[in-house]
């Protein structure tokens, strides 16, 4: 599940209930999508985009959605700095930008410009949905790797408008999720 932590509050919150109404707050849907049993997250792109299917079209029909893909991230993907480099910096869309994590884990941070930054570290069973406009930017955990299902509103998928006052030059990308292991001295990454 999903925790959110507020840097300039030193404030974490792990409770579903709160990080639910939280993010609600900031006019982020948040959900937990079942995993056991529904489908090996490890599966074809196919049969992941089948096994939710009645998901997806929910979203589809309440948000104006017209394609679903996975994506799947590894450490070793080709270009993989390039690629992370258009989502590590402080940008917005014009269109919502939906996420079901599979597998994996990173790290959402948003900046509501008129109250503190505040960042989502999301995983395995997280479903987010960050407005259109949201001033926001995306980094993978220390292990690099993510799956997830992504819905677009443009079958050309989104672009990211990048802010020449952006913020995220100031913040990690702090996970601490229960899969992450902390060497010997170190407290998160």
């Amino acid at each position: 599940m999903a925790i959110v932590t507020v840097p300039a509050e030193s404030r974490r919150i792990e409770d579903a209930g709160e990080i639910t109404a939280f993010l609600a707050s900031h006019g982020i849907d948040y959900a937990r999508w079942p995993l056991e049993d529904r489908v090996d997250p490890a599966a074809p792109a196919d049969t992941i985009l089948a096994a939710y299917a009645s998901e997806i079209d929910d979203l589809k029909r309440r948000g104006g959605f017209v394609t679903a893909d996975v994506v799947d991230v590894y450490p070793d993907t080709p270009n993989l700095g390039a690629m992370l480099d258009k989502f590590n910096k402080e940008h917005t869309h014009t269109e919502d930008e939906v996420r079901f994590i599979l597998q994996g884990r990173g790290v959402f941070h948003i900046n509501p410009v008129s109250r503190p930054v505040f960042a989502i570290e999301v995983w395995s069973g997280d479903m987010i949905s960050v407005p259109l406009g949201t001033r926001h930017w995306f980094d993978l955990c220390a292990d690099r790797r993510i799956r997830a299902i992504r819905l677009f509103q443009d079958v050309s998928g989104w672009t990211p408008h990048y802010l020449s006052d952006g913020v995220h030059a100031g913040y990690e990308p702090l996970c601490f999720g229960p899969a992450w292991i902390a060497p010997a001295g170190r407290t998160g990454t």
